[in-house]
């Protein structure tokens, strides 16, 4: 009977694992160098700019310029709660699903953990921070602590800004109108009813009617 070979399985030694690292630690160092540099690189006004170079810009806030040094990577939500201590925006989903980091950059509400600090550079931001004047709560602030709008209230601020440019641009905003403005924002304790009326109530406040 002719016998059968068994085949001479191949042992793995340390020498191989220490070839095969030294191999993939050259082929990361040199395969950067064979990539497009526009993969690292973010288009700008001013041009395309490296990623991972620091980038000076100014972030006109409530009315105020703030001149500061950043990454490009940096979101407008990072800087404005951890570099400038503006922390009525919340962050909460990092994902652009919730809505309470909403701002107004040029009186249109955006998700502020979406948005690149660097694309905000020579804009005009509104946060909550900015809407009280003369120690006088904004009417829709107002609003909201008179109708119970806002329950648990780490939603509040995003719910308050989107109102803010809906008012803005539609004084007398129907119920559907209203909810269909703020639709971007997410309110976990389902306190909708009040929120629309809050704004309703605002609305009329400041038409004086």
């Amino acid at each position: 009977m002719e016998k059968i070979k068994k085949k001479k399985r191949k042992t793995f030694t340390r020498r191989d694992f220490l070839k095969g690292f030294g191999s993939g630690a050259l082929g990361a160092a040199v395969v950067p160098k064979l990539v497009s540099q526009d993969v690292f690189s973010l288009q700008t006004k001013e041009g395309k700019i490296p990623l991972y170079s620091k980038k000076q810009i100014t972030l006109n806030i409530n009315e105020k310029n703030y001149s500061l040094v950043i990454e490009p990577r940096e979101t407008l939500l990072h800087v404005l709660r951890e570099k400038l201590n503006l922390t009525g925006t919340k962050k909460t989903c990092s994902g652009g699903e919730c809505g309470a980091c909403t701002v107004l950059l040029d009186g249109n509400p955006i998700y502020s953990c979406l948005t690149l600090a660097i694309r905000a550079d020579n804009k005009k931001i509104t946060t909550v921070e900015g809407l009280a004047a003369d120690g006088k709560l904004h009417p829709i602030q107002q609003a909201f602590i008179e109708k119970d709008g806002y329950q648990c209230g780490f939603c509040t601020p995003g719910f308050i800004m989107s109102s803010v440019a809906l008012l803005e641009k539609n004084k007398n905003p129907l119920t559907e109108e209203i909810k269909t403005a703020l639709s971007g924002n997410l309110c976990r304790c389902g306190n909708y009813s009040k929120i629309y009326e809050a704004v309703s109530v605002a609305s009329k406040s400041m038409r004086g009617a």
